[in-house]
């Protein structure tokens, strides 16, 4: 029974106890009706009819049916039958009133759904408390049913709102990872040998800025870091975190691939070509520069409340030096990374550069990939 059935079951106010008499003779209705009568704690209406009764049984809400057995209209068990076809009456207790204390009738009739049989005219006092013990079981069975559905519900919004942190747990941490953190709390630090590592960031944007309102900025970078995060998905590859007009995404983890060298390679070289095009439609003084390193990395999770997925290491920060010793519209890349490319790739070989904290560094550009084949 859900909540709604187990309320709508228990709406009626008024007396504890709720008796609908149901006898086609209008002499022992109205003396059972008057037995009860006199129970402050009980209201009571009577019916003679099969239709009249199960009109009642909606209307007026009983907790206790005391039936006649014999009706000219309808036989004493398909009338428990009907009630309990009733969403009204499904689990209300019915006591049928026979005038001979018949066993094997009534065996079929407990069977059938029947909660109790009495042999008219009961004792009052009995009758009473017969009235009141099946209407308190009625009562807690309501009560239970409630309870139960409540606490249905309760899981059922449990599972929604479980599902929904899982989604968003997966929408700001790889799958991988969101995995193993759904398996309990935990520190995640994972040392990778071997990565690449990318930053994108635009050239001539702070300039931008001054001339469009913040919200013209934020459509901007959504629309193209959205376009970034499409195309860093399609190639495989783990978008990190974007920090202001800056992009950062790395490939080879959280789990390793041979040729993470080589899809990045592709990926930038789609970013510059994506970027190329958007600025060129929006007619945006601002071009992409690109920076690349290919090394070991220290990857893990950070944060209590608001989880964040984030990289460490000396990989990391030669890969941003590249990207703010590049040039607009190019791809810059540490020998390391050149190398690894292998033929595969038009390269222009720059020579060495000086890197704070790092000293000369032999760099180059990477123009574009060579026909397959």
């Amino acid at each position: 029974m859900s909540a709604a059935s187990a309320g709508s079951a228990a709406a009626p106010v008024g007396p504890r106890h709720r008796v609908l008499v149901v006898d086609d003779q209008a002499l022992i209705g109205t003396s059972v009706q008057r037995m009860l009568a006199g129970q402050a704690d009980m209201e009571v209406q009577f019916r003679r009819d099969a239709a009249s009764a199960l009109q009642a049984a909606i209307s007026f809400g009983p907790t206790v049916i005391l039936q006649d057995l014999v009706m000219p209209d309808v036989e004493g068990a398909e009338m428990v039958r009907r009630f309990r076809a009733l969403p009204e009456t499904a689990h209300v207790p019915v006591i049928v009133l026979s005038a001979v204390e018949e066993p094997a009738v009534k065996a079929a009739l407990l069977a059938g759904g029947a909660a109790d049989y009495l042999v008219k005219l009961p004792d009052p006092i009995e009758l009473a408390a017969r009235v009141r013990m099946h209407s308190e079981a009625h009562a807690r069975l309501l009560e239970r049913n409630a309870a139960f559905a409540a606490l249905e519900q309760a899981n059922a919004d449990l599972a929604r709102e479980r599902e929904r942190s899982e989604r968003l747990l997966h929408v700001v941490l790889p799958h991988a990872i969101a995995e193993r953190l759904k398996s309990g709390p935990q520190v995640i630090a994972d040392v990778h040998a071997d990565v690449t590592v990318l930053f994108a960031d635009m050239s001539g944007f702070t300039e931008l800025t001054s001339r469009c309102s913040p919200r013209e900025i934020v459509e901007l970078l959504d629309e193209i870091f959205a376009r970034f995060d499409e195309l860093a998905a399609t190639h495989g590859i783990e978008k990190i975190k974007t920090i202001g007009d800056a992009w950062m995404a790395v490939a080879g983890l959280p789990e390793p691939r041979p040729d993470h060298v080589e899809a990045m390679a592709d990926l930038a070289l789609e970013l510059v070509r994506a970027f190329d095009e958007l600025a060129t439609r929006r007619k945006l003084p601002t071009r992409l520069r690109i920076g690349l390193h290919t090394g070991p990395v220290v990857a893990g999770v950070i944060g209590r409340d608001r989880f964040a997925y984030d990289l460490w290491g000396d990989t990391v920060n030669l890969a941003s030096r590249m990207e703010s010793h590049g040039e607009p519209g190019r791809v810059h890349l540490t020998a390391t990374t050149a190398a690894r490319l292998g033929d595969a790739f038009d390269i222009v070989d720059r020579g060495d550069i000086v890197v704070k904290g790092k000293g000369p560094v032999r760099t180059a550009f990477l123009v574009g990939r060579r026909p397959r084949g």
